[in-house]
């Protein structure tokens, strides 16, 4: 660590459970969350378990577009589940390579790619169909 940046305290599990549980939907909260710290953005919380889960992952798999975007623009890191969702074909494409097994992997709550995918609706049919297509390959 540099000698001249201040090291930071933890943010307050308190506050990350309430930005998640909000990320979940109440895209004003987020917002809310987000201004009083904007690092929250990068907060993640083990939910017990292997059960990991951002603000980003919360509304990736709820299918909440407007959230999943404010995040993004506000520096939080794109994963292939938000990709799915979102409908980024080419990110999802690339990412595939990494994940051989990519039809048992896990988001938070264990939820699949697949669905993650299907919450996305019209914008990210695309990448559903996509990945229809080489599960039916593989079996």
């Amino acid at each position: 660590m540099r000698a001249d940046v201040e090291k930071k305290q933890p943010i307050d599990q308190a506050l990350v459970r309430d930005y998640l549980i909000a990320a979940h939907g109440n895209f004003e909260e987020v917002q809310k969350l987000i201004e009083q710290e904007p690092d929250l953005v990068h907060a993640v919380m083990n939910w017990g378990g292997d059960d990991w889960e951002s603000g980003l992952g919360a509304a990736a798999h709820t299918g909440n577009r407007d959230i999943a975007e404010y995040l993004l623009e506000k520096g939080a890191r794109m994963d292939i589940f938000t990709a799915a969702m979102l409908g980024e074909l080419e990110i999802v494409k690339a990412l595939l390579k990494w994940y051989p097994s990519w039809d048992e992997l896990k988001g938070p709550h264990g939820i699949l790619l697949l669905r993650h995918a299907a919450v996305g609706g019209a914008q990210s049919a695309p990448v559903l169909e996509y990945l229809q297509s080489i599960k039916l390959e593989v079996v």
